[in-house]
Parts: structure tokens; C-alpha cells; sequence
């Protein structure tokens, strides 16, 4: 079931197109909408929020046209915007109760549910401090915890990674996985940045320059590269010596860090590895597919450079 659709969408600033005839479907569940900055992802969440009537076509979210059923639209969507936006003299506690309760929930159920959500995000010990002396990933966790406090059946979170580092990012994304597979919530994430999406995602969206380039499943389009990494135990070179064993008994493989990728044409072939550590007196640690990432499937060269093995 779709949650999100537009059709031949269009829209107009005086110098620049910033959505182009954009059509495009965003089911249930995790979507990443991917796109460089500019590409018009923030310009169709305002679209979609009613807060920018297109120029030209139409969306319908959940089911509403928000063009004309706005504040509708806003009652049952959540919405966490890219840039600092939060007020430096409140604390996370009374901002986001308040925000519960312009969602149209009463004061006590608010109250109740604020303290849930800042829970569910992390801020449970600092909920009463002021959100000013605020790490830029608390102030995340915090415009996070304000988009889902009135339990919407969707939340729009435009780039909630950035600015964050290493550590908070992958907090953030397993949140945002949190809430799209355990919560029930349906989920639309930009970023400009696709790898970090493979994680959360169920299905990718790109867009650039307001237009639609790709859509798909996500499994479909990090499906397997039909190559395995094999990784062994033993001396200092004897990655070396499984994969120069594996070309003399006419298998592909070439050296991968310390691991050894090999081309898996047949299903013999994963016999012949085995054999081949076994023979050598070697530990073999595992065996796993390779599959592609989605910047490799976004960015890939047309034909696929030839594996070499090192002698």
C-alpha cells in the first residue's frame, strides 16, 4: 500500500525547476529518498506537507491532496527538518509536550507519551535540561522525538544524519529502523548520501535535478555479485598461497585486503575452496557472499573491470 504518491509533479521558482514532472510511488514501510543537495528532496517534503502548493500535478499522502487538505495531512504526519530549528531556552520535555499537545493530544496524554519518545530516542536523563547547551545529535534525537510524539501513521525526516559523527549516525539510523519496523510507522528519509541508507531502507528512491532516475526495492538492487570472500586461518601469506591454489585448479579468485574473493561460476566451486584449505592445512573461518552496495550499483562502470590475481 502506497503512503505517498504523486503524478507529474512540477515546481516553479522564478529562476529554477525544482521539481520536473516528478512521479513516484513511497510504500509502507522504510523508504530512502537519495538525491545530491539540490536535487528538490526538501522542496517535495513541503509539497507533501501542504506547505508548498505545486505549480503543476498533484500528491496524495495517506490518501489527502495537500494542496487542499493540509492541515489534515500535518495532523497525521510527522515531520523532523534538516536544520537547527529547536528553541535554545526549552528544555526537550516541554518542547516536545507542547508539540504533543498542537498535535491535538490533552495535557496528560501528552505528558505521558513525551516521556515515551524521549525514552525510545535516548533523552530520558537529559530531558530537562535546555536544548541550547545541546550536542548536535541530542538536538537530532530531540526534532526526532517531537516528529513521532503524536504517533503518526508517517514521518518525513529530512536528513537527519548530518552534521552527526560516526557513532551518532549509526544511532540515528538504527532509530529510524526502530521506528519504521517496530513501531509501525511508515518512514521517508532523504539524504544525500546512499550508502548509509542500505542499513534502514526497504526501498530507495533517487531523484536529481526533480526527476525521477530510479526506484526499486532495495534487496533488488544490492542483490548478489555472485563472488564470495573467503577468509583463512594460518601463517602471515596464506591468503596468498588459497588463492593461487584456487587459479591453478582454474577457479577466478584474486587477493581482497587480507581475504581472498573468489568467482563463483558453479556450485562445485565452493567444494573446491574447501578442498583447497583443507589441502593446505589452513582454518577456514568463513565463507559470505558479496553483495553489491548501492553506491557500486549507482556508480558502477559499465563493464566490470577484469579480476587479477596477484602472483
Amino acid at each position: 500500500m502506497a503512503v505517498v504518491e504523486t503524478q507529474g509533479l512540477i515546481m516553479q521558482y522564478p529562476r529554477v525547476r525544482a521539481l520536473d514532472n516528478l512521479t513516484l510511488v513511497i510504500p509502507e514501510g522504510v523508504t530512502g529518498v537519495v538525491g545530491v543537495n539540490g536535487a528538490g528532496k526538501s522542496t517535495l517534503i513541503k509539497v507533501l506537507l501542504g506547505l508548498l502548493r505545486p505549480t503543476g500535478g498533484g500528491a496524495r499522502v495517506l490518501g489527502l491532496d495537500p494542496a487542499t487538505h493540509g492541515a489534515q495531512v500535518r495532523e497525521r504526519v510527522g515531520y523532523m527538518p534538516e536544520h537547527d530549528c529547536l528553541p535554545a531556552d526549552v528544555s526537550a520535555a516541554e518542547f516536545v509536550m507542547h508539540m504533543a499537545m498542537m498535535s491535538g493530544l490533552p495535557k496528560d496524554a501528552a505528558r505521558e507519551r513525551t516521556s515515551e519518545v524521549l525514552r525510545h530516542v535516548g533523552l530520558a536523563e537529559e530531558r530537562h535540561r535546555l536544548m541550547g547547551g545541546y550536542s548536535t545529535g541530542m538536538k537530532q534525537r530531540a526534532k526526532l522525538a517531537q516528529a513521532i510524539v503524536h504517533s503518526p501513521a508517517l514521518v518525513l525526516l529530512d536528513e537527519p544524519t548530518n552534521g552527526l559523527d560516526p557513532r551518532s549516525r549509526d544511532d540515528m539510523l538504527s532509530l529510524i529502523d526502530r521506528i519504521g519496523h517496530d513501531f509501525g510507522i511508515s518512514v521517508a528519509v532523504t539524504s544525500h548520501l546512499l550508502g548509509e541508507l542500505e542499513r534502514s531502507a526497504d526501498y530507495i528512491i533517487v531523484i536529481d535535478g526533480g526527476r525521477l532516475l530510479r526506484a526499486s526495492q532495495t534487496t533488488e538492487l544490492t542483490h548478489t555479485t555472485g563472488n564470495v570472500v573467503v577468509e583463512v586461518l594460518g601463517p602471515l601469506g596464506c591468503d596468498r598461497q588459497v588463492g593461487q591454489a584456487l587459479v591453478e585448479r582454474g577457479v577466478t579468485a584474486w587477493p581482497s585486503g587480507s581475504r581472498i574473493e573468489v568467482r563463483v561460476d558453479r556450485p562445485e566451486t565452493l567444494d573446491v575452496i574447501r578442498d583447497v584449505v583443507v589441502e593446505l592445512g589452513l582454518g577456514l573461518v568463513r565463507i559470505q557472499e558479496v553483495h553489491h552496495t548501492l553506491e557500486e550499483v549507482f556508480d558502477r562502470p559499465a563493464e566490470p573491470p577484469t579480476p587479477a590475481v596477484a602472483r
